[in-house]
């Protein structure tokens, strides 16, 4: 379902889905007020088909996670949990951190849910064992380097130089994944006899490693504090809810050890039953996680259980069992992860509705101040050089008023000479667009999704860091490419100080006090952050000599020929070709390259 604004604002799947919207729109149903709300904004309906319900399932959960529509229950939290990996295809293993999990041959131990716990553990193997740590290919690069610091600490077998054999270095890995499936006693002696044979010699040095190594391997240990007697690897499911906002807690349990725990938070609404949100949490988290357990245990039946089970069973490979436990043991266990989900919902209610102020709350008053229905997507842009030498720009991006980094992009100066900030600022912005433009002739000709990359979705609103003139350059660059997207400015007062908002030739006082203010001050900011750093990077590089830098087949000889025939940057922008071509060390290409360089648009 799309709304005025072509935003996709629901996506659902039925067998019959003339029957399904019917019911939306008819006057004899009663519709909840979420239903009532959704179906006033809807302008057009888009439909896929598909083979069979399977291959529907599927869908939906790619479009949900992929578009994030208002109006579909949607789970807030995105995480990615960490796995150890072990390369036990390679003739040398390496133990690694993963974020994801491939048909690679290589051995996955997780999901975890703490990053800084998987890099101790894989810290701690690696001081056990002596695995190593380093890329090399080998046997193949055996000794054609020399060995690195953690052979000389006493941290590697330096298998790159063949000081230790692959069998020995086999046996080492096999105790690493026997100490990763949880088999702790062995290597609790394994270490205790080595620091007492360690303080038997009278290496008491070695007897305090192994005593550290002793302590960390307990630690670990000790970590495992819920065990079944099943070794099957499960997630527990369970949810507490009040009217608007709901958590869902699972328990990570794998080979009958419960290795971890953590907590979701949805949003939904006051009508929406257990069932219906279970199911909406399992579609959302599952369709994203690279590991499936082979059973879930629940406390409500789902909806369309047997689809679930059966696009769970096609990812997992093999039998996915979602499981309803009703007495015993089980049962218990869900219990204690409700309890858990209650605990959480009660302790964090008053931040998420501050999180929610501070957020999707702010960002509607900044859209009411501006008298504007709806903005979700912000960009903001700023300009910063260096004493008026090699300018850049910078766009940030807020969604739903929380940065969207991933959308951040930094721009150097191509055309503009000196500090002229309102020139700059009008080329990044015509670059910002054109490209995206051009993104979105090339998506629609292959057929695909223009909403798919980070420059083809455009802002709801822009937001400029000045005044009057600021908002005019962003105007008259939108107007000239056919575009119509609001653009206010963030004026500033004597101090520097956020004091209003720019829109259409109006300036609106804002209260300084309001979350709307915060988020406006945090977004000049971030822009203005970004920009800054984008500079230090560029100074830590010995990147900031000279825009000629940055022009193909312009080396140092030739920039410093340039500068002493035509004394400034602006004289080499204003020259021509063949005055260019007669600067002693030029020649014809190079010319070209400095000439398109400062008039692409004559290229």
């Amino acid at each position: 379902m799309h709304d005025e604004k072509d935003e996709i604002i629901y996506v659902g799947k039925a067998i019959s889905l003339k029957n399904r919207v019917r019911q939306y729109f008819q006057s004899s149903r009663s519709k909840t007020a979420k239903i009532e709300r959704m179906v006033s904004r809807i302008v057009r309906f888009e439909y896929i088909v598909t083979d069979s319900e399977l291959e529907a399932l599927v869908l939906e959960c790619n479009l949900i996670k992929e578009h994030r529509p208002r109006y579909n229950t949607m789970l807030k939290d995105d995480k990615a949990y960490p796995y150890i990996r072990v390369t036990v295809a390679e003739d040398f293993p390496r133990v690694l951190f993963s974020r994801t999990m491939k048909k690679d041959k290589s051995k996955y131990f997780g999901p975890y849910t703490s990053a800084g716990a998987v890099k101790d553990t894989i810290e701690l193997i690696r001081k056990l064992y002596q695995i190593r740590t380093c890329s090399r290919v080998l046997p193949r690069d055996t000794g054609k380097e020399r060995p690195c610091l953690n052979y000389h600490i006493r941290q590697c077998g330096a298998p790159c130089q063949g000081y230790i054999s692959k069998e020995e270095y086999a046996e080492n890995i096999a105790r690493a994944l026997e100490f990763l499936n949880g088999h702790y006693d062995k290597v609790l002696r394994y270490v205790e006899d080595k620091m007492r044979a360690a303080s038997d010699a009278l290496d008491f040095e070695k007897a305090i490693e192994y005593r550290e190594l002793l302590n960390s391997v307990k630690k670990v240990a000790q970590k495992q504090k819920i065990t079944s007697s099943g070794m099957e690897d499960r997630d527990i499911i369970a949810l507490a809810r009040d009217e608007r906002d709901a958590v869902v807690q699972v328990f990570f349990m794998r080979e009958g050890r419960m290795i971890g725990r953590d907590h979701f938070h949805l949003s939904v609404g006051a009508e929406e039953q257990p069932g219906q949100i279970l199911t909406s949490f399992i579609k959302q988290f599952y369709s994203g996680t690279p590991f499936l357990p082979r059973e879930l245990w629940i406390e409500e039946k789902l909806e369309e259980e047997e689809i679930i089970a059966a696009w769970l069973t096609a990812r997992k490979g093999q039998k996915v069992h979602i499981v309803v436990p009703r007495k015993g043991q089980k049962e218990r266990m869900i219990e204690l992860a409700q309890k858990n989900a209650e605990l959480v919902l009660s302790k964090d209610r008053e931040r998420i509705r501050r999180e929610e102020l501070r957020t999707a709350g702010a960002m509607k008053q900044v859209a009411d101040w501006l008298g504007l229905e709806h903005v979700r997507r912000v960009e903001a842009f700023d300009i910063s050089n260096i004493s008026g030498y090699e300018s850049v720009g910078s766009m940030v991006v807020y969604e739903n008023g929380r940065p969207k980094r991933s959308d951040y992009r930094k721009f150097k100066i191509r055309t503009v000479i000196g500090p002229n900030d309102y020139a700059s600022m009008k080329e990044v912005l015509q670059r910002r667009f054109e490209h995206g433009m051009e993104e979105q002739r090339t998506l629609r000709e292959q057929g695909e999704d223009e909403a798919f990359g980070s420059f083809t979705r455009f802002p709801d609103l822009l937001m400029m860091d000045g005044g009057r003139g600021q908002v005019n350059i962003a105007l008259e660059v939108l107007a000239g490419l056919g575009l119509d997207i609001p653009v206010c400015g963030m004026v500033k007062d004597d101090h520097h100080r956020t004091r209003g908002l720019y829109y259409q030739n109006v300036e609106i006082p804002i209260d300084r006090h309001s979350e709307g203010f915060a988020l406006i001050t945090r977004i000049q900011d971030e822009a203005h952050r970004f920009a800054i750093e984008y500079h230090r990077s560029l100074r830590d590089k010995g990147q900031v000599r000279s825009v000629l830098d940055d022009i193909p087949g312009i080396g140092d000889t030739r920039r410093k020929a340039l500068l002493r025939s035509f004394r400034s940057l602006e004289a080499i922008r204003d020259a021509n070709e063949e005055e260019l071509a007669a600067v002693p060390g030029m020649n014809r290409a190079a010319a070209a390259n400095v000439y398109r360089f400062f008039h692409p648009g004559d290229a």
